[in-house]
């Protein structure tokens, strides 16, 4: 890509984008849901490894599982999204690498140690859960990332018998955008950041 994205793209991405904690009653199809997911699954990670798992818990019943493991401040938003996702990672990821990156033998690199393997899974997954916001910010969905869950509760109901682990909830619709708090300030460059 060598041209920058115009300025109400940006906006749409960050600077006007928002979390959202309430949500309208417009639905997120499933077609939505799958064009999401394929234009996450081709940001970038280390060797191609895509350790990240989705569940995209849709229906009354997938909620009903979900809803034990909320804490009680993410509950009532939680329940009302059209879609939460179960942002996960694969603890087997790499058996995928022979697929994923062909060109060379991977699998060694990353899965030398558990703690190799732990950190590449982990690190990847959170970027790709950080597309996933962005996908669907350009998609013209709005999200509501979020920590506060029963992780062991998450992944006791969904990934029994699976080496799949929740890393983060992620809620997904459209927001109401009447119930916006003001935007939290950021830190400045000077702050954050250092030229070297």
């Amino acid at each position: 890509m060598s041209q920058p994205l115009d300025t109400a793209a940006l906006a749409a991405l960050f600077t006007d984008a928002r979390t959202h904690g309430a949500w309208t009653d417009e639905p997120v199809s499933d077609d939505q849901i799958r064009q999401l997911y394929d234009l996450v699954k081709m940001g970038p990670t280390s060797v191609n490894s895509s350790p990240a798992r989705f569940v995209f818990v849709r229906t009354p019943e997938g909620k009903r599982r979900l809803a034990p493991a909320l804490s009680a401040g993410n509950r009532d938003k939680t329940l009302a999204a059209p879609v939460t996702v179960i942002a996960a990672w694969d603890a087997a990821f790499h058996e995928q690498l022979p697929a994923l990156f062909p060109h060379a033998d991977a699998k060694p690199w990353v899965a030398a140690t558990p703690e190799a393997a732990h950190k590449t899974a982990s690190v990847n997954s959170t970027l790709q859960a950080g597309y996933l916001i962005l996908a669907a910010r350009a998609l013209g969905l709005d999200t509501g990332p979020m920590a506060g869950f029963d992780a062991d509760r998450v992944d006791a109901e969904f990934f029994a018998g699976t080496a799949w682990k929740s890393n983060l909830l992620i809620n997904l619709g459209h927001g109401d955008a009447s119930k916006l708090h003001g935007r939290l300030p950021r830190l400045d460059f000077d702050t954050a950041a250092r030229l070297a």
